[in-house]
């Protein structure tokens, strides 16, 4: 990769789990390895401030380059722009229809065309129960075109004791899926002696 630290675009929507997109930024910054560039939708603004709080300029003081959805002319919408690839988190079943049906009708699903078209990494965070089979058929579609769906499962064997460790144990598992080297959470070493 050309650029002088590898590129990671972060996408946070309006689904509910805004905190998985916001640790994802903080533990990245944290690491001054990766430079993050960040895509927040209107509802991802919307949720993030209901859940945590959090304003949009609290979001883009997060991340290394702040993009406007509606720029479909930005640097992360060709594929000549070099990225690790793109994370979305959360990402809403609108996000995952329009990348599910090549859509590129905002940034955000451009970003993530131009991530499948070139090979690279996508790594989506669904965030709804139940699914409907609409849902499960645009996971599918995505999955086929090479994208990973990672639902934000709690991993309840590594015992969190709060919701931020329960969070981060998802944020280091995509952090590994994209080889950023991190040592957010404990990793598993088989179990130890059972009753």
């Amino acid at each position: 990769m050309s650029a002088e630290r590898p590129r990671l675009i972060v996408a946070i929507t309006g689904a509910s789990g805004a905190l998985y997109g916001v640790r994802l930024l903080e533990h990245v910054r944290a690491l001054r390895s990766v430079e993050t560039h960040l895509l927040l939708s209107a509802a991802g603004v919307l949720t993030a401030y209901q859940e945590l709080g959090r304003r949009r300029s609290d979001l883009e003081a997060l991340a290394d380059v702040v993009h406007n959805v509606n720029d479909i002319g930005a640097s992360i919408a060709s594929g000549s722009f070099e990225t690790l690839g793109m994370v979305v988190a959360p990402c809403s079943m609108k996000t995952l229809a329009s990348i599910a049906h090549g859509l590129a009708d905002n940034l955000i699903a451009r970003a993530a065309d131009v991530c499948l078209k070139e090979r690279r990494r996508l790594v989506l965070l669904p965030r709804e129960a139940p699914l409907n089979l609409a849902h499960i058929r645009n996971m599918e579609a995505v999955t086929l075109m090479g994208g990973v769906i990672f639902p934000p499962v709690p991993a309840f064997y590594a015992r969190p004791r709060t919701l931020e460790e329960m969070v981060d144990q998802t944020v280091a598992r995509v952090l590994d899926l994209f080889g950023i080297t991190h040592g957010l959470a404990r990793r598993w070493s088989g179990l130890g002696n059972a009753p």
